[in-house]
This record gives C-alpha cells, sequence and structure tokens, in this order.
C-alpha cells in the first residue's frame, strides 16, 4: 500500500518546515505507468501523453533498479540518486530496446511500454523485497523537506530575487505547457518500407524457384499532416504484376500487408519493385525494390 505522509515542524530556531515521505512508492510508479499505458491505448490526448511519459522513460527504469540494488539510506545520497536514476534509465531503455529488436515483436510502441513495465515492476518487486530485510531506521524513504523562508526576516534583495524566482518558475513552467499542448507542423513525408516475412528487417526472398512464392511485408505510414489515398504497384522486370488500392490513411495511420509475388521464369538478378503513389501523382513518390534469383524448379 503507498503511504505519503506530511508532517509540520519547528526547527531550532523556531522556522516552520514541512517534510514529504512516502512509503512504498513503487506502487504508485507501477500505477502511472499503467495509466500511461491506458492514456495511450485509449486516448489522443498528447499533453498526457507526455506528461506521463517522460519520466516513464527518462527516470522510472532508473530509479527502482537504483532502489534494488543500494537499498538502504545511507548508501547513497539523495542527489546521487536522482542523477544515477536519469542516467541509467538513459542507460537501460536502449538495452531493452536492442533486445526487443531480436524479438518476434521487434522494436514496436506497445512491446516498448509493455517491457519497461515489467522491468519497472520486477525491479520494485526486488527493491521492495531488499527494504524489508534491512532494520526500519536503515531503510531508505523517498522525502522532501521544505524551509518556506521567513518573508519578514529577508532583505529587500532577497524579496526581489525570491519575486523573481517564482516569475521565472512560472515561466518556465507555462512555456513547457505552450510547446506541449500547441500542435507543430513537422517535416512532411510518407514512410514506405518492406519487412521480411516474420515482420524484421530481414529474410527478405534472395532466391526462388519457378512458380514459388516470394513474401515480404509492404509498410506504409502517413506523416503528411493531412489524409491521403494512396497506391502500390508491384513490378517485376518492369511488368507490372499487382496493383494495390486505394490505401486511405489519415495522419500518422499506418497500414502493413503481407505481400506476395512469383515468377514463372528462370531469371538472374530479376529486380522486384514496389512503387508507391499518392492520389494524382503521375511519377511514383517512393520507390523499394528487391534482387531476386529465379531458378528453374525441377
Amino acid at each position: 500500500m503507498v503511504e505519503f505522509f506530511v508532517r509540520t515542524y519547528r526547527s531550532a530556531k523556531g522556522d516552520l518546515s514541512l517534510r514529504f515521505a512516502a512509503k512504498n512508492e513503487f506502487l504508485f510508479i507501477i500505477g502511472l505507468s499503467v495509466v500511461l499505458i491506458l492514456v495511450i491505448s485509449f486516448t489522443q490526448i498528447q499533453f498526457l501523453r507526455v506528461l506521463l511519459g517522460l519520466p516513464f522513460v527518462l527516470f522510472f527504469p532508473g530509479y527502482t533498479l537504483i532502489a534494488a540494488l543500494f537499498p538502504g539510506k545511507s548508501d547513497l545520497d539523495g542527489i546521487e540518486r536522482v542523477a544515477l536514476s536519469f542516467g541509467l534509465s538513459i542507460a537501460v531503455v536502449p538495452l531493452i530496446g536492442l533486445g526487443l529488436n531480436y524479438t518476434p515483436w521487434g522494436i514496436r510502441l506497445y512491446p516498448i511500454l509493455v517491457s519497461l513495465v515489467v522491468f519497472i515492476t520486477a525491479m520494485s518487486v526486488i527493491a521492495d523485497y531488499r527494504r524489508k530485510r534491512i532494520k526500519r531506521e536503515d531503510r531508505f524513504e523517498l522525502s522532501l523537506e521544505i524551509n518556506p523562508p521567513q518573508w519578514g526576516k529577508l532583505s529587500r534583495l532577497d524579496k526581489v530575487l525570491s519575486v523573481a524566482l517564482v516569475f521565472a518558475i512560472l515561466f518556465a513552467v507555462g512555456s513547457i505547457v505552450y510547446v506541449v499542448t500547441t500542435p507543430k507542423v513537422g517535416e512532411k513525408f510518407t514512410e514506405f518500407y518492406i519487412l521480411g516475412p516474420g515482420g524484421m528487417a530481414e529474410g527478405y526472398p534472395r532466391e526462388l524457384k519457378t512458380g514459388e512464392p516470394g513474401k515480404v511485408i509492404l509498410g506504409v505510414v502517413n506523416h503528411e499532416y493531412r489524409e491521403i489515398d494512396y497506391s502500390v504497384e508491384v513490378r517485376m522486370g518492369g511488368s507490372l504484376k499487382k496493383k494495390l488500392y486505394p490505401i486511405a490513411l489519415a495522419h500518422e495511420e499506418k497500414w502493413e500487408k503481407p505481400i506476395t509475388f512469383r515468377a514463372n521464369q528462370p531469371h538472374k538478378n530479376l529486380k522486384v519493385e514496389f512503387l508507391l503513389y499518392r492520389e494524382g501523382d503521375k511519377e511514383p513518390y517512393r520507390k523499394l525494390h528487391l534482387w531476386v534469383d529465379v531458378i528453374q524448379n525441377e
């Protein structure tokens, strides 16, 4: 269970201080990670995606790993934990992506999300287990202590600097909110790619027997900031073999489909072309090709 504490006390000088503490913050972290998956799966609210996605990628993996490695409060100080949490997150996330590249799922949005949630959950369980094996007073506790300044005791310069700092923070937060929530039109382009039969950038057909089908996965992703009707032509040795149309895609929408092609005559270095057209184009917008040797089927 996640427990948060807010304690108010006075220091030796009589100044009022606030101390925020959390026990078992891992359930909170896992909960936010699950909320991120739900937001990505069922909404298009970009601000929430960014707000939840940044700590999910840049902080949570490293924080839970550090917590698992160093459960005691004397192992590391707060600054070291924060710095290492960011640093290790930047190291762990690409390694998880590299591992996914050698799996059937590949480096895609949902496999990455699920893999990071599994990693964060596993590290959280280990960290919680290790904390419970040491004395309570020696356990690391996530806490934040705030000592509000006594306004009447500040000099005029300190007051001016304090007000300026507050306005600077408000301006920075407002700028971030504006940048995140304001849609920006970036470079307009269309992704056009070929994957092998296993959905990876490998395993392309290089040698076929006459009449044997070659299999690939053809993909189109629209980044044109408008809906477009595409069509695809498959040509072998310059001759049209297949035409796929219409492929209507909205902005950021993806289309993937298995494609087969075959040749009935032997041929050395047969050029198999995949040509992408937009509605109204007379010339191909994008071109891809494979070189295939076709041998006689005995």
